[in-house]
């Protein structure tokens, strides 16, 4: 297993691609750690904000109590109807609920943007939360001539990329 400390920082152009990969999808499969330590997997609808991943989940839900008690998480996200040659992404962080009701606005306004059909984040009272995922690790994969392949990055403080920006604008694909 390879130590944190090995894992190089992303960079400005990864860091884009990845957004632009998170942006072309719709779900993801999110997993979070149960209390007798089995993973729980389900699929959650998403929005991003560059690499910040939202998500709505029900208050009285097994994934709810499970992300009080361990609020580490990984996702794994792949472009819908993708084939042979393609790229996903894996990403391991921290959840957290956002309450503050000027930024459940402003991820309303995302959501019906890119979704003009759904509502969902539309406030539910106390029956629904919307959660954020900052990523801590990013691993795009790619599936090349049948094999997947992935790089692993760490993010800075906070789950900012760093500012270097090393070939800018090659897309997921360029960082294989």
């Amino acid at each position: 297993m390879t130590g944190a400390k090995d894992v190089p920082p992303i960079h400005g152009s990864a860091a884009r691609a990845v957004a632009e990969l998170l942006g072309s999808a719709r779900l993801m499969a999110l997993g979070v750690n149960r209390p007798d330590g089995w993973p729980q997997v389900t699929t959650v609808g998403y929005v991003n904000d560059g690499l910040a991943l939202y998500f709505v989940i029900a208050r009285d839900s097994q994934k709810f109590a499970n992300l009080q008690v361990d609020p580490r998480a990984s996702a794994a996200i792949r472009p819908e109807g993708a084939e042979a040659d393609t790229v996903g992404v894996s990403i391991a962080g921290r959840v957290t609920e956002v309450t503050d009701p000027a930024e459940v606005e402003r991820l309303n306004r995302m959501v019906f943007a890119r979704y003009p059909e759904a509502c969902a984040f539309c406030p539910g009272g106390a029956s629904v939360a919307v959660m954020r995922l900052t990523p801590e690790i990013i691993a795009p994969v790619a599936v090349i001539g049948g094999r997947s392949r992935a790089q692993t990055y760490t993010l800075g403080e906070g789950g900012a990329p760093p500012e270097a920006d090393p070939g800018a604008g090659r897309g997921v694909s360029a960082l294989f």
